[in-house]
C-alpha cells in the first residue's frame, strides 16, 4: 500500500520557521559585522580549516547571495572537525554578481593551484549552488581544476517563482524564466556529479531543491538559512562528500 502524502505544515507552523529562519540569519549577519576586519581587510579562515586529511577531498565553501563566506561557519568547522580542508573564495563580497560570471572568478582562482589527488568537491549554499553547477558545466570533467562534484544545500535549481516579487536584479535572477535558470536547468549532464540537500520546507524556494539525476538527501530541519546550522545537515553534507569521492 503507497505511503500516503506528507501533511503540509500548518500555517503557525511555517510562521514560526520562517520567524527561526530569520533569527539565524540576522545572528550570522551580525557575526560578520562584529569585528573590525569587516571594514577592511579580509579575515583570514581558521587555522584548523587549514589541517586535515590530504586523502579527504579539499573543500571550497561558496556562499549564497549577500553572504560572506563567514556566514557558512558552522558548517565549514564541522567539516574540518570531521578532517576535510576547508577553503574559502575571498573576493567575492557579498557574492551580487551574476552565476556566469562568479563561476568564472571560482574557476580562475581554483586555476592558480594545482588539486591534490583526493580532488575538490564544492560545498554550497543557495545561489552558490548554482555557481556551482555552471562551473561543474563550463569545466566539463574535472580536468585541471579537480573538482568532482558538488553538494549544494537549499539550492533554486529550478529557480524560485518568489524571485519575481523583487525588484533587485541579483534576486530576480533567480526567477524560474530567467535564462541562467533555464540553461542550467537544461545541463543535466552533470547532475550526477551533484548532491542536493534540503529540508522538508523552504519559505524562499516553494518548489523545492530536488533535482533529477543527483542524489538527493532530505534532512529533518526546515528553512533556507537555518538549515546551515543543523547537525543533521552537517552529516549530510559529509555523507554527500563521501559519495562523490567514491
Amino acid at each position: 500500500m503507497p505511503d500516503a502524502p506528507a501533511a503540509r505544515p500548518s500555517v503557525l507552523r511555517r510562521g514560526l520557521w520562517w520567524a527561526a529562519d530569520y533569527v539565524y540569519a540576522a545572528r550570522r549577519q551580525l557575526a560578520v559585522l562584529s569585528f573590525p576586519w569587516a571594514i577592511g581587510r579580509p579575515r583570514p579562515t581558521p587555522v584548523a580549516w587549514h589541517r586535515g586529511d590530504p586523502d579527504l577531498p579539499e573543500v571550497f565553501l561558496v556562499p549564497g547571495v549577500y553572504e560572506h563566506w563567514t556566514f557558512l561557519r558552522p558548517l565549514g568547522d564541522a567539516l574540518a572537525a570531521a578532517g576535510h580542508r576547508v577553503r574559502v573564495v575571498h573576493g567575492l563580497g557579498v557574492n551580487r554578481r551574476t552565476i556566469p560570471s562568479t563561476a568564472d572568478r571560482l574557476g580562475a582562482v581554483l586555476a592558480q593551484t594545482p588539486a591534490s589527488e583526493s580532488g575538490r568537491v564544492l560545498v554550497a549554499h543557495s545561489k552558490g549552488g548554482l555557481i556551482g553547477k555552471h562551473l561543474l558545466v563550463s569545466s566539463g570533467e574535472a580536468g585541471a581544476l579537480g573538482v568532482i562534484g558538488l553538494v549544494a544545500v537549499a539550492t533554486p535549481f529550478g529557480g524560485s517563482r518568489l524571485a519575481s516579487l523583487f525588484i533587485v536584479p541579483s534576486i530576480r535572477a533567480f526567477r524560474p524564466q530567467d535564462e541562467t535558470i533555464l540553461t542550467l536547468g537544461r545541463e543535466t549532464s552533470v547532475n550526477g556529479r551533484i548532491v542536493s540537500v534540503f529540508g522538508p520546507w523552504d519559505p524562499h524556494i516553494p518548489e523545492g531543491s530536488a533535482l533529477d539525476g543527483a542524489a538527493n538527501i532530505a534532512v529533518p530541519t526546515s528553512g533556507h538559512f537555518r538549515v546551515l546550522g543543523s547537525p543533521a545537515t552537517h552529516r549530510a553534507v559529509l555523507d554527500g562528500i563521501a559519495l562523490l569521492a567514491r
